[in-house]
């Protein structure tokens, strides 16, 4: 290939993915806009308190999902196959991911807390949840092709992205924060992928950046709907456009992390790492300092927040050690798939 060919090839790469994120975006922003306006069984069903007493909505999670599927699907330089895959993907782990969402009770938590609980004949929602991904993600696997290894690797990387990055979405704003990483990290790779990688990491990253000051103003939140959707996009993105040795370092990366995720908390982690400690605060609202305690016998003040582990808000639930400041609900604790 000629330099101007080069040249051309990389002009049309960075236009498609331009294309792709901008309509990701605008999708993002127009589907937030109608869901709060006229949200599906009322504005109760989404709402949440934080502990500093102010609401949140899960509404971003169906927003950032609808929109990132709707332009991985319309992708100008991924193949038809690609964007059924990233289409498949990102809507089965958003759809599974809401009805734990809106299901979960959040006594269950992490791998060994669902899987425990199936092997005693207790059918939670996050084994639902579990089971759903991995089909979706074996889907997306199959629509890619290939031999049955590089359809197990593709499938992995799906429902193992889609769970990972559920386990950022701790504090407002981080799990946006690592999809912009993770897509900057696969559009990076573009030179071996192609304009392909760009475009397909555009689509989650369009979406996630254009409803990023509501979930750091800790207005809105993605619950797994929307982290759950952006994690196996960005994974069925790269099973779609990397090369195989690529892939499988990808893979073990998902499962290293996952696998830590049941023993160490991610959050402990970064507040004791100087330098992501200040990435996972930038934009993000100071920490409310807490209320003094009521005195013996008497009952908080009125207006105060509730404390951890209390239930605030319609069908919230208990806030675990890692629970988001100011999201109490579907934000779980660092094992939580």
């Amino acid at each position: 290939m000629t330099g101007a060919a080069r040249a051309g090839r990389q002009a049309g790469g960075l236009a498609a993915a331009a294309i792709t994120g901008g309509l990701a975006a605008a999708a993002a922003r127009v589907a937030y806009a109608g869901l709060t306006r006229r949200p599906p069984g009322g504005l109760a069903t989404w709402a949440r308190t934080n502990h500093r007493g102010e609401p949140v909505t899960l509404l971003e999670g169906p927003a950032v999902a609808v929109a990132a599927i709707t332009a991985a699907a319309l992708g100008p330089a991924l193949p038809a196959r690609g964007r059924a895959a990233l289409a498949v993907a990102g809507a089965g782990a958003a759809a599974f991911g809401c009805y734990d969402d809106l299901a979960g009770s959040g006594q269950r938590r992490g791998f060994r807390g669902h899987l425990g609980a199936l092997a005693h004949g207790e059918l939670t929602s996050g084994a639902v949840k579990i089971g759903g991904i991995g089909a979706s993600g074996a889907a997306a696997g199959v629509l890619l092709g290939g031999s049955a290894a590089d359809i197990a690797i593709n499938a992995g990387l799906t429902a193992g992205g889609a769970n990972l990055l559920n386990l950022f979405d701790l504090r407002p704003g981080r799990a946006i924060k690592v999809t912009l990483a993770s897509a900057a990290l696969l559009a990076g790779c573009s030179r071996a992928a192609g304009p392909a990688a760009r475009c397909a990491a555009a689509a989650p990253a369009g979406a996630a950046i254009a409803l990023l000051p509501d979930d750091l103003g800790e207005r809105a939140m993605l619950g797994d709907a929307g982290a759950n959707a952006l994690g196996a996009l960005l994974g069925a993105a790269a099973a779609a456009t990397l090369p195989r040795p690529a892939r499988l370092a990808a893979l073990a990366a998902i499962v290293g992390l996952t696998a830590a995720s049941e023993v160490v908390s991610f959050t402990k982690v970064i507040e004791r790492t100087g330098p992501l400690r200040w990435l996972d605060m930038l934009g993000r609202r100071p920490a409310a300092a807490p209320a003094p305690p009521p005195a013996s016998g008497q009952p908080p003040a009125s207006g105060q927040p509730a404390a951890s582990g209390q239930t605030a808000g319609a069908g919230a639930e208990p806030a675990g050690p890692d629970a988001q400041p100011g999201q109490a609900g579907p934000a779980r604790a660092a094992a939580d798939p």
